[in-house]
């Protein structure tokens, strides 16, 4: 078929002395569908209600049945040294558009890259979902590498690409996720990626940011109370209020000047991380630790009044995990160790005892109850999950066309309240498996 256009652009190529077929990349698409089959090894993932809200439950886990995961459709392409890609998941309600970039390609191994992608957090954030051992991504992955943004970033790559190499990159986000900039501040982040043969990936990676509320002096701090009781307790040494936040809040220990202490802290956030993986035929180890300040992600600063959503204005957070995976033929059998800790540093305001047998106090602990018998709940932000998998690969050699993953998640019991009839901290387990098809 005559087409105007196509040879017009080969014209312009030929009269450059640029060859037509190395310069034009036609538009191409792929895409993944993965569907889930969730069973809860018991009720309270349905029944109960969240203990805090720090932990990352997937929504696909609160109940039984199918749900599509993803419906990735990528179109990609490029003209030349310029490529773009736009990935789109019709299954996300809010915002359907995932990725959407331009990568310039230039000398010495330059790249320049911009539009809305992930701020190059983590690592096995940047293996795709086709490929990744288990139906999940780990917590930290998902709570601190998946989430896209808009930014620009600029990467140099160096080495032997067939012993040591590596690429640094460095880039400028908006901090605001899937949306325009809302304010003066940005985020700025970094990473090192290296590589060593085949097997050996390694490397670490910063974020540096605060808040993504407009700074216009009119943002206001929110409030931070040292603790809470059930009850107030008629003891002159403990005096409670009934303010806005309801009763049975102590706010005798929170320092002066926290106000203007957390308008001049702007919800600062950062991540610092770090990451390794051997990964042959048959083997795959990987490691990785993350850490930094929580921030803006429980903001302490608001438009209005309100209680604030961490229990101190430097709140650190840690994260690690581990995974092991072994292939034999079609046949890979895998371990995760997950481990997140929203309050690493145990810091908040108030004091170290309470009135209850001199029993620690922290702000997640609850009695519920008066007498010296009562049971303490503890909802410390401290979770771990321990993934045992299975992963049958319909095509080894192209893995992400047809493959079947199995997982059994067993999580620590702590981000759950207690139902009827249930005493102290409660989770709950889960059984799922993942149908995967890729084209």
């Amino acid at each position: 078929m005559f087409d105007a256009k196509n040879i017009s652009i080969a014209a312009l190529l030929l009269a450059a002395g640029l060859p037509a077929a190395a310069q034009i990349q036609p538009p191409k698409i792929s895409g993944l569908i993965q569907v889930w089959y969730s069973q809860m090894m018991d009720n309270n993932l349905r029944h109960n209600g969240a203990s805090t809200e720090y932990f990352p439950l997937p929504s696909q886990f609160r109940e039984n049945g199918l749900s599509f995961k993803r419906v990735d459709v990528k179109l990609s392409g490029g003209f030349g040294d310029l490529e773009y890609e736009v990935m789109m998941d019709p299954t996300i309600d809010n915002n359907v558009l995932q990725d959407a970039f331009i990568k310039y390609k230039l000398p010495h191994n330059v790249e320049v890259k911009l539009g809305q992608f992930k701020p190059l957090q983590t690592f096995e954030t940047f293996t795709p979902s086709a490929e990744i051992l288990f139906v999940e991504r780990a917590m930290l992955v998902r709570e601190f590498g998946d989430p896209r943004d808009r930014g620009v970033t600029v990467s140099v790559g160096f080495g032997d690409p067939q012993s040591f190499r590596g690429r640094f990159h460095a880039g400028v986000f908006n901090g605001n996720g899937k949306s325009n900039n809302t304010n003066a501040q940005s985020d700025f982040v970094a990473r090192l990626e290296m590589n060593y043969g085949k097997p050996h990936s390694f490397g670490v990676y910063t974020l540096q940011g605060s808040t993504n509320l407009a700074d216009k002096g009119a943002l206001v701090p929110l409030t931070f109370h040292d603790y809470q009781l059930p009850i107030p307790l008629p003891n002159p040494d403990f005096p409670v209020f009934a303010g806005s936040a309801g009763p049975g809040y102590n706010v005798k220990a929170l320092p002066e000047g926290i106000d203007n202490a957390i308008l001049d802290n702007k919800d600062k956030t950062n991540n610092f991380g770090a990451y390794y993986r051997f990964q042959n035929a048959k083997i795959h180890a990987e490691a990785e630790i993350i850490t930094g300040l929580v921030g803006r992600r429980k903001p302490s600063l608001g438009t209005a009044a309100g209680p604030a959503h961490r229990e101190h204005l430097d709140q650190k957070f840690l994260g690690y995990v581990g995974v092991f995976g072994y292939t034999v033929g079609k046949h890979t059998f895998t371990l995760r160790y997950d481990y997140l800790n929203y309050n690493s540093g145990s810091d908040w305001y108030g004091d170290s005892k309470n009135a209850y047998d001199r029993m620690e106090e922290v702000p997640w602990t609850t009695i519920p109850g008066i007498t010296s018998m009562s049971v303490p709940v503890d909802y410390t932000p401290k979770y771990t999950e321990i993934t045992l998998g299975y992963v049958f690969s319909v095509m080894p050699d192209k893995y992400k066309s047809a493959a079947i993953k199995v997982n059994y998640v067993m999580r620590s019991k702590n981000f759950l309240k207690p139902g009827a009839g249930q005493i102290g901290e409660q989770g709950g387990d889960t059984f799922v498996v993942c149908f995967q098809m890729g084209f």
